[in-house]
C-alpha cells in the first residue's frame, strides 16, 4: 500500500542498484521475479517512514518502567487522549516503541500552502514540527495563526521566498503558522524557532521537542542493536571511531554503567561538540570525545604517558565500533536520493582505510563491530568478504540479539557466513499503514515483529580478533 512515490535516484545510481539487486547469486537463490519484487518493495519502503518511533531510555538515570509511564502520559497529551500504546521490546530492554499512525488519507487540504525542504519534510513525517529554517516558500499574505497545508519539495527545485510552486511536491499534513510570511523571510536576517505547529500530519508520531531530554534518546532500532552486539563491559577501553552525533557512544557508556573509558572520534569539529553535549545531557562521565580523522588514529611512534587522545598505539582497545561513513541509502523516509554514482562508490575505499586502522588498534581477543545505514553490497557484504581475506586474524562471530535478516547474496560469502551477518531489510514485510482500529486489534507480539522489520535499512557484522602472535 504505497502512499508516496517510490524513491527516485539519478539514472546512473538506479542502474547501479538494479545490478546489485539482480546479481547472479541472488537470482539463482530467489528466481528473477522474486528478486525483482523484493527490490521494488524496498524502493517503496524507503520513501515511507518506519512503522514505529524508537526511543532509547537512558537507564543510567531512570528505569524503563518509569520512563514508559512518563512517555505514555506525554503521548496521551499530544494525541488528545487517542490511545496509542508504548511497547517494551523483549530483546532490547532499554528501548520503547511507539506505533506510527498513518498514512491518514482523509485530511482536507487548504488553499494556503507552505513548501518546506526535503530534509525538513522527512523530519515532519517522523513527528517533528516545522522550524523556520526549513521553510522554503509560502502562499501570499499568510499570517500567524493561519491554517496551512504543508508540502515537501523533494527535488529541491523551489526558490526561497516564492509565492507559489508548481513542481513535484508531497503533502505532509496541516499545521498552524506561528509567524507571518514577512517575518519568515525577514530582510534583516534569518529567523529561527518554531515556524509551523503540525496539527494534522499525514503520519501521526509524537514530537520529542524538549520531551524528557535527559531520559530519552531518539534512535532507530538497528542503531540500538549495534551497541548491544558490541556488548561493552564495565572497566573496558572502547573506541567509537566515527561517533557523531553520539547516540551509540552514549549507549555504549550506559551499557558499561559509566565505568571504563569510551573514546569517541569524529573528523568534524561541530559534531564533536554535539557528542560532548549529549554526554553531558545524559550525565555520562566515561566518554572522552576528540576531533580527529579515524584514518589517522594509529600511532607509529611512542606516545606521551599523559596523552589521552589520538593517535593511539596498536592493540589499545578491548572493543571497537566502526559505524562507518556510508551512502546512507537505508535512511527512511527518502523520496529523492541526490548523490551521484561517484559519491556512492567513494565510500568503499574510505571504509577500508578505517577498517584497517581499527583492526590494528584492537587487542587480540577483542571485538570489532562494523555497521552502515545503507543497502549496497559494496559497503556491506563485499566489505566482509574483503576483511576476511585481508585479515587472517579476524573471524566472524555470532550476533546477539539477532533481530534482522541474514546477509544478502552476491559477495561470494558462504551460507554460514551470511547467517552470522545481520541485514535489516524493510522489504522483508509488506508495506502497510496503521490506523487506530487495526492497532487496537493487533497482538503485541505481532507489533514487535513488525517493528523489527519495518525499520531503516541497516547492516551489522561482528568480528573477533584472534591471537595473532
Amino acid at each position: 500500500m504505497s502512499f508516496f512515490p517510490k524513491i527516485a535516484f539519478q539514472n546512473e545510481v538506479e542502474e547501479y542498484l538494479t545490478k546489485v539487486f539482480r546479481n547472479k547469486e541472488l537470482i539463482t537463490a530467489l528466481g528473477a521475479q522474486e528478486a525483482e519484487n523484493k527490490y521494488q518493495s524496498l524502493l517503496s519502503h524507503l520513501s515511507h517512514p518506519p512503522a514505529f518511533t524508537t526511543v532509547r531510555v537512558n537507564t543510567h538515570l531512570a528505569s524503563v518502567k518509569h520512563v514508559k509511564k512518563l512517555l505514555f502520559e506525554e503521548i496521551q497529551k499530544q494525541f488528545k487522549g487517542l490511545h496509542v500504546p508504548v511497547l517494551e521490546h523483549p530483546k532490547l530492554q532499554d528501548i520503547l516503541l511507539i506505533p506510527v499512525i498513518g498514512p491518514r488519507r482523509d485530511i482536507k487540504k487548504h488553499a494556503s500552502e507552505v513548501i518546506v525542504g526535503a530534509q525538513c519534510g522527512y523530519a515532519v513525517l517522523r513527528g517533528a514540527h516545522v522550524y523556520v529554517p526549513g521553510i522554503v516558500s509560502t502562499s501570499r499574505s499568510v499570517k500567524a495563526g493561519d491554517l496551512v497545508s504543508v508540502y515537501s519539495d523533494i527535488e529541491g527545485r523551489c526558490k526561497r521566498g516564492a509565492k507559489e510552486f508548481d513542481g513535484v511536491k508531497v503533502f505532509l499534513g496541516n499545521g498552524i503558522l506561528e509567524l507571518s510570511r514577512s517575518e519568515i523571510f525577514s530582510s534583516s536576517g534569518p529567523v529561527k524557532g518554531l515556524g509551523i505547529r503540525m496539527i494534522e500530519p499525514v503520519y501521526l508520531s509524537p514530537s520529542f521537542d524538549n520531551v524528557l531530554p535527559s531520559h530519552l534518546f531518539l534512535q532507530n532500532l538497528p542503531s540500538v542493536v549495534v551497541s548491544h552486539i558490541l556488548n561493552p563491559q564495565p572497566g573496558e577501553k572502547i573506541l567509537d571511531m566515527c561517533a557523531a552525533p553520539g547516540g551509540k557512544t552514549t549507549h555504549l557508556a550506559t551499557l558499561m554503567h559509566d565505568q571504563g573509558e569510551v573514546i569517541a572520534m569524529d573528523k568534524i569539529a561541530n559534531k564533536v561538540k554535539k557528542i560532548k553535549q549529549n554526554a553531558e545531557l545524559l550525565q555520562l562521565n566515561c566518554i572522552k570525545a576528540f576531533w580527529y580523522d579515524g584514518t589517522k588514529a594509529l600511532s607509529v611512534e611512542k606516545r606521551e604517558d599523559k596523552q589521552e587522545g589520538p593517535p593511539f598505539l596498536p592493540e589499545s582497545f578491548d572493543r571497537i565500533l566502526l559505524d562507518a561513513p556510508c551512502s546512507g541509502m537505508g535512511q527512511r523516509p527518502n523520496m529523492a536520493y541526490s548523490s551521484t554514482l561517484k559519491e556512492v562508490t567513494s565510500y568503499q575505499p574510505l571504509q577500508r582505510k578505517l577498517f584497517t586502522v581499527a583492526v590494528k588498534l584492537l587487542k587480540p581477543g577483542g571485538v570489532l563491530v562494523y555497521s552502515t545505514c545503507t543497502i549496497t553490497l559494496s559497503e556491506n557484504e563485499e566489505q566482509v568478504a574483503w576483511a576476511l581475506k585481508t585479515f587472517p586474524c579476524l573471524q566472524l562471530a555470532p550476533q546477539e540479539p539477532h533481530i534482522g535478516g541474514e546477509g544478502m547474496k552476491g559477495a561470494g560469502l558462504s551460507l554460514d557466513e551470511l547467517k552470522l551477518l545481520q541485514r535489516f531489510d524493510p522489504s522483508a514485510v509488506t508495506l502497510q499503514g496503521m490506523d487506530i482500529n487495526s492497532l487496537q486489534d493487533s497482538r503485541e507480539d505481532d507489533l514487535i515483529s513488525l517493528a523489527n522489520k519495518d525499520c531503516i535499512g541497516f547492516f551489522i557484522a561482528k568480528f573477533i580478533k584472534l591471537n595473532s602472535k
